[in-house]
């Protein structure tokens, strides 16, 4: 008989592993990896597993560093010889920015999938074990080398790059919108369906964690962005509206913001399509981007946020900011 692949359970907490605690009164993140094994006898037959209780706790809570630290677990994980994937059990409010960052971060062609629930540990009709057992499967087959980071839930597979959380409650919440997904788990099949072309993974000891993220809105009070500016970030990424577009007073703070080193992208608060600097009027795209703003295609803000902080950190991207955020998100 051949020897199973083994895989890692890197255990962080989320819904997957809360339960309703009566002396609080509130469904809290407790369970362990251990736990959520123990509703699992058949994932044994998937691969002799591994567990890393990294964390306990809610994804809402969690920070950028420890995002970081938890890529960089799974880095050392893939490392060995004897792992052949890694699946990370993590809350759904803020998996699909950890699940990118790891992406950037990866420094290995083994699978690591993420997974988790949107019903709790303890919900009778809970979706952790079977988004687990398709997250096991996942990381122990040969054919999800090479995808990168992936998100796999409700039977899907999805590339870290393009998911997003489309629903606060259902089960089917995560989608990639223009993209697709990567593939799915059918039974006991991995099946791919596409590989994803714009990726690429850098080398990092420590992120720059100092770029805001500023969303506009009808009539916004463009004072808050002045303060924000004020501060000297390294970086400023601005959620604008439709292609990418804003209020007249938007383009000064833009230029002001550039002209003092400030790294300025400008993303769209649209769920899906691209930014393009088409408009003028005194904020449209085009007078954005004659400001020194930089457009970031289909990547949305809290992921060019985190693609900044990267790109920021690396001394090979530093100077090179536009012509790699053009190659990774055109």
């Amino acid at each position: 008989m051949a020897a199973r692949p083994k895989v890692v359970v890197l255990a962080t907490g989320g819904t997957i592993a809360s339960r309703y605690d009566p002396a609080l009164r509130r469904t809290v993140a407790s369970q362990r990896a251990e736990d959520l094994l123990s509703m699992l006898p058949s994932a044994a037959e998937v691969a002799e597993i591994e567990l890393d209780n990294f964390a306990t706790v809610p994804s809402f809570d969690m920070s950028v560093s420890f995002a970081f630290d938890m890529a960089m677990r799974a880095n050392a994980l893939l490392s060995r010889s004897d792992v052949s994937g890694v699946v990370v059990t993590h809350g759904t409010d803020t998996m699909e920015e950890t699940s990118y960052l790891a992406d950037l971060l990866l420094a290995s062609d083994k699978p690591l999938v993420f997974t988790g629930a949107q019903r709790a540990h303890d919900d009778p009709q809970s979706d952790g074990p079977p988004n687990l057992l398709n997250a096991l499967r996942t990381a122990a087959s040969p054919v999800a080398r090479g995808l990168g980071a992936m998100v796999c839930f409700n039977g899907a597979l999805h590339a870290a790059r393009d998911v997003t959380k489309m629903h606060a409650s259902a089960v089917e919440t995560f989608q990639s919108c223009e993209h697709g997904a990567l593939g799915s788990v059918d039974g006991e099949r991995v099946v791919i369906h596409r590989r994803p072309v714009l990726r690429a993974t850098f080398r990092v000891e420590q992120l720059e964690e100092r770029v805001e993220l500023f969303r506009l809105s009808l009539g916004v009070d463009l004072r808050a962005l002045e303060s924000v500016i004020e501060r000297r970030p390294a970086g400023l990424v601005i959620e604008g509206f439709g292609r990418g577009n804003g209020p007249t007073g938007l383009t000064e703070l833009v230029r002001r913001a550039s002209a003092s080193g400030i790294v300025v992208l400008i993303t769209s608060r649209c769920p899906a399509g691209r930014v393009e600097p088409i408009y003028g009027g005194g904020g449209g795209g085009r007078d954005l981007a004659d400001a020194g703003g930089i457009f970031t295609g289909d990547l949305k803000g809290p992921k060019a946020r985190l693609l900044l902080m990267v790109l920021l950190s690396s001394p090979q991207t530093k100077t090179r900011i536009a012509e790699t955020i053009a190659a990774l998100a055109p």
